[in-house]
């Protein structure tokens, strides 16, 4: 290689336009603070609102109302006002969020309207606010980015630097929910980013550091939910967490199964889909009466399920009441998130299955479980890991916890196609590949696969003589020590079927040409490496 190439190839491919991003980034991380803070508080007033008619109830749970059967008209009546939102707003609203802002990334060139950075937050406090079985990430997210987008438009920026921006704002929000940043900036990278590139990561990290930070003035400092340092598991007690992660993993797989069942039910009904979320909301109702905690985001009932007071037949009653109110509302396509219902339905599943392993320390087995569903079910085991740390601060169970994620997030894997979050993206005609592999033609050079210069084809040879009598453009030709990937670039950008290779040290001698037949030879190993098995020695 020569050292022209080794001077301008580097590890990554950022440059000092990063830091100019990141200053806004800083700004979206701010914003997207003060939404949380906001949405925070508007679920805590309509929910005092809606089942107390007080706002000296701010911060009481809808499941110690005492409205007796006049509680069943609540989350209906809320699932209405979202149902004429979505019809008459925006339907982009409808849903958990984090599909809507993959979506918008994957083929909305990251582009969100005002509309729903007001709207989102608006009806997501209504449904969660009137008892919908919800959490407020998903719409925070959903929200965050939309503000993100918002903030990008403003400004002459491409649309990579835009979708860095959007889900900026979307960890941010994350960040100053749950004072979970690390966890944020994973959620960033294993669903929002499709990349792993510091023109990205470096922003979105201040984004959400920034988020955390102001979560101290705004909502409070600490963990949300503290518990007492538990002890590091043994071998015995990591053994006992893998089979906690793969039951989680088919709870995952049949929580999934049931949301998107609900979903094609609502869909074959003869009614418009505005009036959906009202029998969603009937059901949610109905459903309070008889698991009154299984209304609204839950946040008490995960600090009781960490404390162990869930237990047999009450962590069995609110783990199938949330199961069936939560996938027949959030099928029923109203808004809200999904993440603070798979963290009470698997702290549930834990407390349940505490009383079988031995010490019966059930909300150590609630908190292992809960991150083993979420890992599973949103297909993101590191977000959860950490994302359960940073909750908790319980270092201890690292082990614990990265156990039962991985074998919760290996059981859906080989279970399900897609994830929660991947089918209803798929289910609108776009396919996500989450898997992220090094680029072979960022790693070939163009010697490497290069056709001698005798094989020219005869449709090319007037665009090679010119290269030798030195009509040429820099565009129209490669060195041999490029890299595959901008030789195939410029071969886009010009529409050449072909281009000459010539020496650095003279340029009007062509020694080959580079053309399709070459490029999928880079692919071809890479497909061979991946599939081809070489008889072992024994």
């Amino acid at each position: 290689m020569s050292t022209h190439v080794l001077e301008t190839l580097g590890d990554f491919t950022a440059g000092p336009r990063m830091l100019r991003i990141t200053a806004m980034a800083a700004v979206v991380g701010a914003i997207g603070a003060g939404v949380a803070w906001l949405l925070v508080r508007l679920i805590e007033t309509i929910t005092a609102l809606a089942y107390f008619q007080s706002l000296a109830a701010v911060g009481v749970p809808p499941s110690e109302n005492h409205l007796g059967l006049w509680a069943v008209g609540v989350p209906v009546i809320g699932a209405l006002v979202i149902g004429l939102i979505a019809r008459f707003g925006s339907e982009k609203i409808r849903g958990h969020g984090i599909p809507e802002a993959m979506e918008a990334i994957l083929i909305g060139r990251s582009r969100l309207s005002a509309k729903v950075a007001v709207l989102k937050p608006l009806s997501s406090a209504v449904s969660i606010g009137t008892g919908g079985p919800f959490g407020a990430e998903g719409p925070i997210i959903m929200t965050g980015a939309a503000f993100g987008s918002v903030f990008a438009q403003a400004f002459h920026l491409s649309d990579s630097e835009r979708k860095t921006l959007l889900v900026a704002g979307a960890a941010a929000g994350m960040a100053a929910i749950f004072a979970a940043p690390m966890a944020a900036v994973l959620l960033a990278v294993e669903l929002l980013l499709f990349e792993w590139k510091p023109r990205s990561f470096v922003p979105v990290a201040v984004a959400a550091t920034i988020g955390a930070a102001l979560r101290v003035p705004l909502l409070g400092a600490g963990a949300v939910f503290p518990v007492p340092p538990h002890e590091m598991l043994p071998m015995s007690g990591l053994a006992i967490g893998l089979v906690v992660g793969i039951v989680a993993g088919f709870g995952s797989a049949a929580l999934t199964k049931l949301c998107y069942a609900c979903e094609d039910t609502f869909a074959k009904l003869p009614i418009h889909w505005m009036w959906w979320p009202a029998i969603g909301g009937l059901v949610v109702g109905v459903g309070g009466l008889f698991a009154p905690r299984a209304l609204g985001v839950g946040y008490d009932v995960i600090r009781d399920l960490f404390a162990g007071h869930l237990v047999a037949g009450a962590a069995v009653g609110l783990l199938l009441a949330k199961a069936i109110m939560w996938g027949v509302a959030l099928g029923s396509g109203t808004s809200g998130g999904v993440l603070a219902p798979l963290l009470i339905m698997g702290g549930a599943l834990g407390a349940i299955e505490s009383s079988v392993i031995p010490g019966h320390d059930a909300g150590l087995w609630a908190m292992i479980s809960m991150a083993a569903m979420m890992g599973g079910t949103m297909r993101s085991p590191l977000t959860a890991v950490v994302f359960l740390l940073e909750l908790t601060h319980d270092i201890n169970l690292l082990g614990g916890l990265l156990i039962a994620c991985v074998a919760a997030h290996t059981v859906t894997v080989l279970l399900m196609r897609r994830s929660i979050l991947t089918e209803k993206v798929a289910r609108r005609g776009h396919h996500v590949l989450r898997e992220y592999v090094v680029n072979p033609l960022a790693q070939f050079h163009v010697e490497d696969v290069m056709h001698a210069p005798g094989a020219v084809p005869a449709s090319m040879q007037r665009t090679f003589d010119a290269t030798a009598d030195g009509a040429r453009d820099d565009a129209t030709f490669a060195y041999p020590d490029e890299l595959l990937d901008e030789a195939m670039t410029k071969m886009i950008l010009t529409g050449a079927k072909a281009l000459p290779i010539v020496r650095r040290d003279d340029p009007a001698t062509v020694i080959g040409y580079i053309d399709a037949e070459a490029v999928a030879t880079a692919w071809r190993e890479l497909h061979d490496e991946e599939h081809v098995r070489e008889r072992g020695a024994a």
